[in-house]
């Protein structure tokens, strides 16, 4: 059975296992020399093992590396610090704006709500009753007394001109 390494190769993965430990010589001489015949009758698994072989040999070649040095901490921190600051400033002038709109929609929202919850309950229990209404007479507009009502045109007319409507 046969996977896919990093490089594409297809290596069998009891074997893909061992290739590191054959390429470093931690492997017991059992083991290598079984893995050595696999390795000659299988051409994937030994195109893998040269692959991983020449990855030793540049890694011996570039030699251990300096550590990062005494002043890296302060100097990823400092960039840090001055991103941040940037972030702020870009973010600063809108901040204010960003949060009155916010404030204005929840104003807006919890008006409406008061609004419908009105119209849906409380509103309608206030108004009048409409089939309860008196109806007003013509007698009633323009005599305060019913009993003295004007019976015909004349009369209407004269009273109108006693209330100085008639300037």
């Amino acid at each position: 059975m046969s996977t896919d390494t990093e490089f594409g190769n297809k290596a069998c993965k009891s074997y893909e296992a061992l290739l590191e430990d054959y390429v470093s010589g931690a492997l017991i001489a059992a083991d290598a020399k079984l893995a050595e015949q696999h390795w000659q009758s299988c051409a994937s698994c030994r195109a893998a093992l040269e692959q991983a072989a020449s990855s030793v040999r540049l890694f011996r070649l570039a030699g251990p590396s300096d550590g990062p040095g005494p002043a890296f901490a302060r100097t990823v921190m400092a960039r840090i610090r001055a991103e941040q600051e940037r972030s702020a400033e870009r973010t600063g002038f809108w901040q204010p704006l960003v949060r009155l709109g916010w404030r204005f929609a929840a104003t807006a929202t919890i008006v409406l709500g008061v609004l419908v919850t009105y119209d849906a309950g409380w509103g309608r229990h206030l108004q009048p009753n409409i089939s309860t209404a008196r109806l007003i007479r013509v007698s009633d507009i323009f005599s305060p007394d019913p009993a003295n009502a004007p019976s015909n045109r004349d009369e209407v007319l004269m009273m109108v001109a006693d209330t100085n409507h008639g300037n």
